[in-house]
This record gives C-alpha cells, sequence and structure tokens, in this order.
C-alpha cells in the first residue's frame, strides 16, 4: 500500500523509513542491471530522505520555475540515490528506475540533463560544488531570488583542488544560500579516504575558507534535521554539514566494507540485502514546491539595439582588445550576458565589461576550473556567460569544459596571448595546443579572428551560439583589414585575395592572415598569385570554400598557424579535404619547436610560419 509522507508532519520515523526505502531501491536497481554504486548511495539515504521530507523546495512538474531550489550530487556515481529519490518524488516509476544503465535510458550510470530535475551532469569528482557555486552565485546577484543550492558532496573529491577553488569562492562572495553535505563514509575506492572519519580536519579547513561548519551523525535524521535548520539560519556565510556515515549502511554484509566500491550487489545476496532493510516499500514524499515568486528578473536576448565598435581599414588593434570593447556593447544590448575573469581582465581585456556592468561581472582569480563551473552554473540560470582568461591557462579547466558538453551548457569562452606570436613571456604564456583541444569538445565551436572588426561581430555571434564557443584572441595588434559592414557567420571564411591565375591557396587564421597577404604581395611581383582564405571559424571549418579553392589551384594548399601541428588548423584543412578525388598537395607551417623568448617577429620567424616562410612554401609546392 503506497504512503505519503508530508513535509508538516514528518518526523524521525518517517525518515528512517523513507531512507531505507531509498537504500533498498539503490540495491534493487543497481543490482538489476549488474552494475552502479549502491553502497556509496546508501551511506546518504539518511541525509537525502530529511532534506527531501523537510527542506528541498522544488516542483518536479515544473523543472523550469525560476524559484525551485537546485540539488546537485557532486558524488555523481551515487545516481542510484537520486533516481531512487526521484522515485519517491512521484517523479519516474519503479519500472523506470529499473531500467537504471541500460541501453537507451535517461537514467544513465552518472548524471545528465538528460533528466529534466537534473542541471548539470555530474561523475567526474570534484565539479558539482565548483558548479554549485555558479549557481549560488546567479541566484544571490543576478537572480535575486530565495532558492538555495544543496551540494552532496563525496569525501573522497575532497582531494580535488577545485573543491577548495569552490570553498574560497563561495567564502568570498558570501553565499549563504549554498548548502554542501559531505557524506564523510571513510571509504574511498581502494583504500581508506586520506582524512577518513576525521570530520575535524574538514572542519578545521572549512573554517578557515570562511564557512560555518556542522559535524552530525548522518545516520540521525534529527540531527539532521537540526543540521540543515542550522544552515537556514546562516547570514553571509556558506554552510559545510560534515556528516559521519557509513557505506553500505543498513546492510550487515555492506557495511563500512572496503573493495566494495562501484560493485552491485551479487543476485544470491539481494534478498537477504532488502530483508535487513525492511523489504520493500512504496512510500511517495511530498516535496514541497516553492513559494511563489517573482520569476524571471531578466530579459533575454536584445534588449536594446546592438551597437558594435568598429575600426577604419587600415587601423592596427589587437583582437583581445576587440573583444573587450564588444563585450561591453553586447552587454548594453543583453541584460543575460554576464562576464567572469580569472584575475587577468586587463590582459583579456573583459575589464570594459566590468567597468561598465560590475553587477554582472564575476571576479574568478586564479582558479580557471571555478571559473569554467562558475560559467556553467550561471547558464543553468538562462544567462549568456562569457568566461576570458590566457588561452593556455584554460587548459587546466579542461576536463570542466569537458563536463560541460556532456551538460549542454551554453558557455562562451574567450582564451587570450595565443600562440608564440606573444613575444617575451616564454612558452608558459604561449596557448599552443588550444585549438586542438577545444576542436575535440564535443559539439563545440571554435573561432579565431585575425582583424577588430571581424572580432567584433564574432562576440555578437558567440551570444547566440548554442554549445560551447571558443573565441582565440591574439596579443599584438593586427591591420584592419575589414570594412565595418562586411559579416561573419559561424562555418564561414573569407577569401581575402583570389584571381583566375591562382596557383596555390594559402589558407590562414589569426595572426598569419596579415602574415599570408604580406607573403601573396610579395610573389605577387615575381607574377606568382595565391589565393589567401582567412578560416575564421576552425570548427566548422567552411569546406566548400576549401574545395573549391582547391580545384582551381590545382590541389595546391599551404595551411599555416600559429600552434602546434596537432590537432590545429591544419588537421582541420585536411579533414575537409579528404573526400576530394583530385591529388592533394598539400604543405602545413605550425610551431614545431619549443619557443623561447624574443619579440613576436623574430619567433614567428623561428617557427616559420611568418611571411617569408609561407612564400617559401609556395615556391616548394610550385617546383614540386
Amino acid at each position: 500500500m503506497t504512503q505519503q509522507i508530508n513535509q508538516e508532519t514528518a518526523g524521525a520515523e518517517q525518515w528512517r523509513a523513507l531512507a531505507q526505502q531509498l537504500r533498498a531501491d539503490s540495491i534493487r536497481s543497481s543490482s538489476g542491471v549488474g552494475s552502479g554504486h549502491p553502497t556509496s548511495s546508501m551511506s546518504a539515504a539518511d541525509l537525502i530522505a530529511v532534506l527531501m521530507s523537510k527542506y528541498l523546495r522544488y516542483d518536479f512538474d515544473d523543472p523550469g520555475n525560476p524559484n525551485n531550489d537546485h540539488l546537485i550530487f557532486s558524488k555523481g556515481h551515487a545516481s542510484p540515490l537520486l533516481y531512487s529519490a526521484y522515485k519517491a518524488a512521484g517523479a519516474i516509476t519503479d519500472e523506470e528506475l529499473m531500467t537504471f544503465r541500460t541501453f537507451h535510458s535517461r537514467l544513465q550510470g552518472h548524471p545528465t540533463p538528460q533528466i529534466p530535475w537534473v542541471d548539470v551532469a555530474t561523475g567526474s569528482l570534484g565539479q558539482g560544488l565548483p558548479i554549485g557555486v555558479g549557481v549560488a552565485l546567479a541566484g544571490k546577484y543576478l537572480d535575486r531570488l530565495p532558492y538555495r543550492v544543496w551540494v552532496l558532496c563525496g569525501d573522497s573529491e575532497m582531494a580535488e583542488g577545485s573543491m577548495w577553488e569552490a570553498f574560497q569562492h563561495a567564502s568570498f562572495y558570501k553565499l549563504d544560500n549554498l548548502v554542501a553535505i559531505l557524506d564523510m563514509n571513510r571509504l574511498g575506492q581502494t583504500r581508506e579516504t586520506m582524512d577518513g572519519w576525521h570530520g575535524e580536519h574538514y572542519e578545521a579547513r572549512a573554517r578557515a575558507f570562511g564557512w560555518h561548519t556542522v559535524q552530525i551523525d548522518g545516520h540521525d535524521p534529527e540531527q539532521i534535521d537540526q543540521a540543515y535548520a542550522e544552515a537556514l539560519e546562516q547570514t553571509g556565510t556558506p554552510t559545510l554539514i560534515i556528516a559521519k556515515t557509513k557505506k553500505g549502511r543498513g546492510v550487515s554484509f555492506l557495511e563500512d566494507v572496503d573493495g566494495m566500491h562501484g560493485k552491485p550487489v551479487s543476485p544470491d545476496q539481494v534478498d537477504a540485502a532488502l530483508e535487513e532493510l525492511g523489504g520493500t516499500n512504496d512510500l511517495l514524499v511530498e516535496v514541497r514546491k516553492p513559494d511563489p515568486g517573482s520569476g524571471e528578473n531578466f530579459r533575454p536576448g536584445l534588449t536594446a539595439e546592438l551597437d558594435l565598435p568598429t575600426w577604419e581599414v587600415g587601423d592596427e588593434e589587437a583582437t583581445r582588445g576587440a573583444y573587450g570593447a564588444a563585450l561591453k556593447a553586447l552587454g548594453a544590448a543583453r541584460e543575460d550576458v554576464v562576464a567572469l575573469d580569472g584575475e587577468v581582465s586587463n590582459s583579456t581585456y573583459s575589464q570594459e565589461f566590468a567597468q561598465e556592468y560590475p553587477e554582472r561581472y564575476f571576479e574568478m582569480f586564479i582558479a580557471e576550473q571555478q571559473m569554467v563551473s562558475a560559467a556553467v552554473g550561471m547558464s543553468v540560470r538562462h544567462r549568456v556567460p562569457f568566461a576570458s582568461s590566457f588561452a593556455a591557462f584554460l587548459s587546466r579547466a579542461y576536463d570542466f569544459i569537458r563536463m560541460a558538453a556532456i551538460s549542454g551548457a551554453d558557455i562562451k569562452l574567450s582564451g587570450s596571448h595565443a600562440g608564440v606570436s606573444i613575444g617575451e613571456d616564454g612558452p608558459s604564456q604561449m596557448a599552443l595546443e588550444d585549438i586542438a583541444m577545444m576542436r575535440a569538445v564535443h559539439g563545440s565551436t571554435v573561432l579565431q579572428p585575425c582583424d577588430a572588426n571581424q572580432t567584433a561581430k564574432l562576440v555578437a555571434e558567440m551570444a547566440d551560439t548554442e554549445g560551447i564557443v571558443f573565441l582565440r584572441t591574439l596579443r599584438p595588434k593586427t591591420p584592419v583589414i575589414y570594412d565595418r559592414s562586411e559579416d561573419f557567420p559561424i562555418g564561414g571564411s573569407k577569401v581575402v585575395r583570389s584571381s583566375a591565375d591562382d596557383a596555390v591557396t594559402v589558407v590562414a587564421t589569426g595572426i598569419t592572415v596579415p602574415e599570408a597577404i604580406k607573403a601573396a604581395e610579395e610573389l605577387q611581383k615575381s607574377e606568382v598569385a595565391v589565393r589567401v582564405i582567412d578560416a575564421y571559424s576552425i570548427k566548422p571549418i567552411d569546406g566548400e570554400t576549401l574545395r573549391a579553392a582547391a580545384r582551381a589551384t590545382g590541389g595546391r594548399i599551404v595551411a599555416v598557424e600559429d600552434h602546434w601541428p596537432e590537432g590545429g588548423l591544419g588537421e582541420a584543412v585536411l579533414s575537409a579535404l579528404s573526400e576530394e578525388a583530385d591529388t592533394l598537395h598539400f604543405e602545413h607551417l605550425a610551431v614545431e619547436i619549443m619557443p623561447g623568448s624574443g619579440k613576436s617577429g623574430e619567433l614567428m620567424d623561428a617557427a616559420g610560419i611568418d611571411a617569408s616562410h609561407i612564400a617559401s612554401a609556395v615556391h616548394k609546392l610550385l617546383n614540386a
């Protein structure tokens, strides 16, 4: 018989019964498929039972309600517990619960937003709390709505540096709407965690970071209730609840047993495990819906005319500077646009936005993982986040970018100081693998403008492009070659020079476009006509234009880029030309030596990617 738990009347007895049901369903679902993490789910069952039965404010019939709380499982491997909770809330049926981890089921091994009540994909540890910081930032400073962000964390992931980036930023921004629940069950995948059950270790660190902390027995529902109530009373301070638990709680042959991580209960032990838990129940929880609120307090898309900055042909401007000016203009026309930076805003030029719209700018300091996570969290709340740093430093956050793609997040990344052309700073600051890195992200868009007018137009395009969009910008100034009236659709390219006599096609991007133009002008003096293509959209790349150029120039192609040879423009061009039936004669100019410090021109010459080397590559193809 189905029984319903009401938030107004629920108490310790109901909470214990619900927790046992969550444990039983975690075992049933994972054993049914022979895969999953039941013991990691069982340790946190009491924590989730009390949360759902009394504190969570969520309308499962309206997951888009802006007043809903946000529940993030940072320990995403505890998905059997999450899905069992959805069943208890009446959001899914028992039949669907038993499709866990099967082909075509939306109840995947780790949660993804394929489920409407899941905000972001988790499972790569150390990411749920940083993303929760982003959602909480949006709630406190942008939405100004009373929803709370509850994040279930595992003790193993507390070894991740990203967790402590999150602790720092949550305290700095006084996120009293954020509650982290630490399921301290002691056991990791292969052994005891570094801190075991020493909750005082976590407490000391969290307090040092400026958090309010509470240590409890994570299997005592009354203590859990009191801890949640205490968290709600905090003002200006996030709360960490340190809950001592046991992995596999409730089943004698699973409880606190090492070596059971990620292992379902064997078929011959399922009945015994369920019997210890009191059998299977069909309890339903009446999760309280949020109080009616003001709803969204911003309008998406253009709310005013977009007046992008422009430059005259022949001017010189760095594309990073054009990015900053265009971002500021975008902020004036779109109130959903927000900006984040990794404490290099005077180099990426996002400071232009920060100075004009400080209420929509968030400083993430030197914490690129938290910067990307916060952008993902803000995208959950339907903002259009532009996150900026040196392109080289985005590699530190690559796993977060990869997971953002699984989340289906719409985030815009600007990476400045790309390539050897940055000059004297040397190789530690030079992004030479960023194009390859970003091209490999599922559904990503990769752009590299060569001049200021092109940059401004592409920034506007980025705001309306779904998925993860990466803009690669340059430190040195480059000549403005495009008129302000030109358009640059994503997936396009620009044929900068062409004639009926073209013998070779040079495909360039970013800093190598003006170099290619110089080379073409010099070659013209010796009556060698060269077609120059500006591949500003590297992914998707304009294959149609490339193939037409290859046919027009006898299959002779030079690709030149300020990037390592692996995974960048050259390989994108080759991929686009792979189905051409005619013979291809291809020269690839890229950075193949480890650069050092020097002037931009010296480094480009040493790398073999300047105008003189482009001209030499053209002659090589013609003389082959």
